[in-house]
């Protein structure tokens, strides 16, 4: 508080900087502190080049739960999707929706003697699975982010599209788990189509044999070649960004993070075309 005899505030835009090269490298605020002193680039990057002193972990920390506290990752992705709009890179008549797990720690060898409450396991497959979902609408043409929100594990696919739909879309799209979605509360008199899988059980009866079952197989291949646009931003906050497992307790602050990184996805996503409308 410099108005209190502290030290001056640094800029926004170096903090949002700063933050923005933690979400790209999965860095921790120690870590980050370390690499501003470390890289010159980084602090090229930030606007701190020269600089006498550096933001230390706490600082960037308190920015964090300011960004947390104000809800100012949604804002921050609809401002960069805005841009994008304009730009004609989301055409918004179509989205795609679908989820994956975030893994989170499912050991209770910690101080609190517990897993983090608010995760919660579920069964994919075979296997188990400790964590929270990240569900998204995505784009059907270009594969953009515009929608994100993060439940429990255990939470169904279905029970959140229509939350994951922007209100302008003419058709939607959806793996098998969106089964009946039309049907459910909120969407039964929406005029969206939806597109949904076959379900696998069904799709493997499927006689090659016979005329229709050989159009429902192209119809599923078409609906197939549209949901695969949903898996390159999970891709990008994965195994890009390094995302896999929560970095914090509570849905709250990692829905948070997520939502960022979604919006740093779209930005990476469409990264040659706007490098190629400055250029």
């Amino acid at each position: 508080h410099q108005a209190l005899g502290g030290r001056p505030p640094f800029p926004i835009e170096t903090m949002l900087r700063i933050h923005c090269l933690q979400l790209w490298w999965n860095l921790s605020d120690p870590a980050m502190e370390e690499e501003l002193h470390e890289r010159p680039l980084y602090r090229r990057f930030v606007g701190l080049e020269g600089a006498a002193r550096m933001p230390d972990e706490t600082t960037i920390l308190r920015f964090r739960h300011l960004l947390e506290k104000h809800q100012l990752a949604p804002q921050v992705l609809a401002t960069i999707n805005s841009g994008l709009a304009q730009q004609g890179l989301m055409l918004r008549t179509g989205t795609v929706v679908d989820a994956t797990i975030i893994a989170a720690p499912s050991s209770t060898k910690n101080k609190d003697g517990e897993r983090d409450p608010e995760m919660h396991q579920t069964k994919k497959g075979n296997q188990w699975h400790f964590g929270m979902k990240a569900h998204i609408g995505a784009d059907a043409d270009s594969g953009l982010v515009h929608s994100v929100i993060g439940t429990a594990a255990n939470v169904n696919d279905v029970t959140q599209a229509a939350r994951l739909l922007h209100g302008q879309e003419c058709d939607a799209w959806g793996d098998a788990g969106y089964q009946g979605v039309d049907k459910r509360e909120g969407l039964a008199h929406s005029k969206t189509r939806w597109h949904v899988a076959m379900r696998p059980g069904k799709r493997k009866a499927l006689d090659p044999e016979r005329e229709l079952h050989q159009l429902y197989e192209k119809v599923e291949r078409l609906k197939a070649s549209v949901r695969a646009k949903v898996e390159h931003p999970f891709r990008v906050v994965k195994q890009q960004f390094g995302y896999a497992k929560v970095r914090y307790r509570g849905l709250a602050k990692n829905t948070a993070r997520l939502t960022m990184l979604f919006a740093m996805s779209n930005l990476w996503m469409v990264r040659r075309q706007l490098l190629g409308v400055r250029g």
